[in-house]
């Protein structure tokens, strides 16, 4: 059997297994809950960054809107500020969507269309790997849109119907797409449109460039907040079980590559700075949302509108940096006291 390497979260959340059992009248609070009610108490005036204003409806965002939201394998939640707030999902779709490609046609036709190398560009970039002539990741637009290609079904709104029942299913809740946001992507995504011909000329997606479109602006135009956000992460964490109603959600075969290709480039051009600092598979989107997953532990969600020169929020940066270092969630970080291996050893 291999190690099993924990994070100090581990013996944290064990705690949290009794925590029901604590007699009401007692004060103590769980750590994980003073930790995140603490890292939104220190960011929550932080005021650098901008509101994405390229799609005219995310310009409406509130710039002060900020939400924190764990959950746990166990279905145990801790939640901070704005976390009920609906925003849309955007890019944080491009996982989920590749991993339905994955479920549908297999790795070999899958990866066909999109690669899984980092790009090093912009989310947006008008470029294809020039050593393949494919995306160089669906975590980019460009493998994104070739994604939504594959997973397009006809009717078109029977495949964005597919799409939506199964982020519903990983969060646990009845979702919908925002009407406004889809109408202002079609309306201005000229870019998208580019990329998108662009693959059509090199043969990586099919002549239904409309329809394709359509799939990826709607997944982009899902509403959630942090609570479905974490769920969704805590879905993959929990080897695609859902922690709440143990429905089947994921093929975990899958996972995997997903979490592999998040690590590596769910965050573009400051994906590496992302590695290196909180360690963990996530995916950001310019509606201000970052989801985050400690494997077979817990997602991790925060939402803050105001967003870097790359396209990722500030504030939820700055919140999964401090989450991980209180946390012990950092991926290579093998030496807390929760770690099964480092326990054995002593």
């Amino acid at each position: 059997m291999p190690i099993s390497f924990l994070p100090r979260f581990a013996v944290l959340a064990t705690s949290l297994l009794e925590w029901h059992s604590v007699p009401e009248n007692m004060s103590t609070i769980p750590e994980i809950e003073q930790v995140v009610q603490r890292i939104h108490q220190k960011y929550q005036n932080f005021d650098e960054g901008d509101v994405a204003t390229y799609i005219p409806e995310l310009a409406k965002a509130d710039p002060g809107h900020f939400g924190i939201c764990l959950a746990t394998v166990d279905g145990h939640l801790f939640c901070a500020g704005d976390w009920e707030h609906e925003f849309t999902i955007q890019s944080i779709c491009k996982p989920f969507a590749f991993q339905l490609a994955l479920e549908e046609f297999g790795r070999d036709d899958t990866l066909q269309r999109v690669g899984v190398e980092p790009s090093g560009d912009a989310f947006n970039s008008i470029e294809l790997d020039p050593k393949t002539m494919r995306p160089f990741n669906p975590m980019i637009n460009a493998g994104a849109i070739a994604i939504s290609s594959l997973i397009k079904k006809n009717p078109p709104e029977s495949g964005v119907r597919a799409f939506v029942d199964k982020m519903q299913m990983a969060a646990g809740r009845t979702l919908r797409i925002d009407p406004d946001v889809l109408a202002s992507e079609t309306t201005t995504g000229n870019r998208n449109r580019a990329i998108a011909y662009l693959m059509l000329n090199c043969g990586i997606i099919d002549g239904e460039v409309d329809h394709t479109l359509h799939q990826y602006f709607s997944q982009c135009s899902l509403l959630v907040n942090c609570q479905d956000l974490a769920m969704m992460a805590a879905t993959l964490a929990n080897m695609g079980s859902n922690p709440v109603t143990g429905e089947q959600v994921f093929d975990f075969q899958y996972i995997k590559d997903v979490l592999t290709v998040m690590f590596t480039c769910g965050l573009y051009d400051h994906a590496g700075e992302w590695a290196y600092r909180v360690g963990l598979p996530a995916k950001s989107g310019v509606g201000g949302g970052i989801l985050a997953i400690v494997n077979r532990q817990l997602g991790i969600a925060v939402y803050s509108p105001k967003l870097d020169a790359q396209g990722n929020s500030v504030r939820g940066i700055l919140a999964c940096k401090e989450l991980a270092s209180h946390l012990g969630l950092h991926a290579f970080e093998f030496t807390n006291v929760g770690s099964n291996f480092m326990q054995a050893m002593m």
